[in-house]
Order: C-alpha cells, then sequence, then structure tokens
C-alpha cells in the first residue's frame, strides 16, 4: 500500500507535462486520480489509461480553470463522485511573455483569470470539503525570484498565488491543513524555447534541466504525511536555480 492510499487527489492541468508527472507520481504512491483538463481529452485520458494500467484509479475530468464556476464545478464533481477530497495541487497554467508596454487589458484578464483567479477559487472550493489534514500545493515559477524581463503581467500573477498560499496556510491551520506553493525552474517539459533551454543550462549547478518528475517527488512529499510541518512555504524545486 502506498503512503496515499485511501487519498483521493486533483492535479489541475495534468494531461501533459509537469501535471502529468504529479498525477502519475502521486498515483504510484496509492491516491485515487482525478486527472484535469481543458482542451485535450484524448492527452488526459491517456494519462488515466496509464494510471489504471498500473493498478491505480483515476477519473478524467474537463474543466477551464480560468473560470471561477468551472475551477469551483471541478471540486464539487470530485466530491459527488468520490465522496472526499484529500489534496489540490493547482497546476493548471500558461506562460504568456508580454511586456508590460505591449499588454492589452484583455490579455492582462487572461493570464490573471488562468493562473490566478481560478486557483484562487480552487483552493476556497477545496477548503470547504477537505478533512482534516488535507494538503493544498500550488505551482508558481522560479521566475518570479529572477531577473526575467518582458512577462511581468505573468509573473505578477504568479506571485499572486504564492501569497494565497501563504494566507489561506493560516487560515486553515487549525485543521491540519497544509498549504505550499512549489517553484519549479527550467524543466523541460517540451515546450521550452532554444533560448529558455540554453538560460536554464547556464544557470543549473546542476548544468541540466530540471525533469517533470524531478517536481513532482517534491510535491509528493509536501502531501504525504512526511510533510506536515511544511505550511505557507515557498519552495524552489529548481535544482538551485535560486539560492
Amino acid at each position: 500500500m502506498g503512503s496515499l492510499t485511501g487519498k483521493v487527489a486533483i492535479v489541475t492541468g495534468s494531461s501533459s507535462g509537469i501535471g502529468r508527472a504529479i498525477a502519475e507520481r502521486l498515483a504510484q504512491d496509492g491516491a485515487t486520480m482525478v486527472v484535469n483538463y481543458r482542451e485535450h481529452a484524448e492527452k488526459a485520458r491517456r494519462v488515466a489509461d496509464g494510471i489504471q494500467a498500473k493498478g491505480g484509479t483515476a477519473a478524467v475530468i474537463q474543466a477551464d480553470m480560468s473560470l471561477v464556476a468551472e475551477a469551483q464545478r471541478l471540486v464539487q464533481d470530485t466530491v459527488q463522485q468520490f465522496h472526499r477530497l484529500d489534496i489540490l495541487v493547482n497546476n493548471a497554467g500558461r506562460f504568456i511573455p508580454r511586456p508590460l508596454m505591449e499588454t492589452t487589458e484583455a490579455e492582462f484578464d487572461a493570464i490573471i483569470a488562468l493562473n490566478a483567479k481560478g486557483p484562487y477559487f480552487a483552493m476556497q472550493a477545496a477548503a470547504r470539503v477537505l478533512g482534516n489534514d488535507g494538503r493544498i500545493v500550488n505551482i508558481s515559477t522560479a521566475l518570479t525570484h529572477l531577473k526575467f524581463p518582458g512577462a511581468t503581467a505573468h509573473l505578477g500573477s504568479k506571485a499572486a498565488l504564492e501569497q494565497y498560499g501563504k494566507g489561506l496556510a493560516q487560515e486553515v491551520a487549525s485543521r491540519g491543513i497544509t498549504v505550499n506553493t512549489v517553484l519549479p525552474g527550467f524543466t523541460d517539459t517540451g515546450v521550452l524555447t532554444e533560448q529558455s533551454r540554453e538560460m536554464g543550462l547556464q544557470l543549473s549547478p546542476f548544468n541540466r534541466l530540471g525533469l517533470p518528475s524531478d517536481v513532482a517527488d517534491v510535491v509528493a512529499f509536501l502531501v504525504s504525511e512526511q510533510g506536515r510541518w511544511l505550511t505557507g512555504q515557498v519552495i524552489h524545486a529548481g535544482g538551485g536555480l535560486v539560492m
């Protein structure tokens, strides 16, 4: 039996990349997984099928995390199907580079909606149904702590998510619920530009890019019983990219 046997976990945006790695790792540890996607149903189904092929339990639930009602419904549908929720990992997001001087109001609203507003209300919905000792983990980015020009709205949205986690951590601590934020560095998910890959290699003390599994291992620890004494933390999972 895995350390998360009997637990139900949602990982938003888990049809690919870091989200997929987290979902697969938590399933490996015994959690019943909700694989969430916005557009790529086939990819999400393959993730769930892979989990089930290894003896795990997984369901696929579509929800657009940029829409508050959809984020709330994801939590509600999970509880309706599995009668509980123990873990929420807010992973869904999108990197949209845009200098402040060129950002339109519509672009700003879209970035904030997906990276900050949707996750905020997903946390709210989850906190209302989580049992004692539940876990919430937000995925931000190490770029909020580096000099990275040309992405002001994106970085602001992720920095806001870090602060949301700290605030909620104080509100739910009496129930034993922990809330933490993980900040991956340059991670090889197949979507990095060549410029970003080169930057990641140059800045890495280990001279390599991160793997989705590197981040997933950190999240797995935080949602486990062993992670019970960490809350309200902003944890860099970038191989020393930020020290």
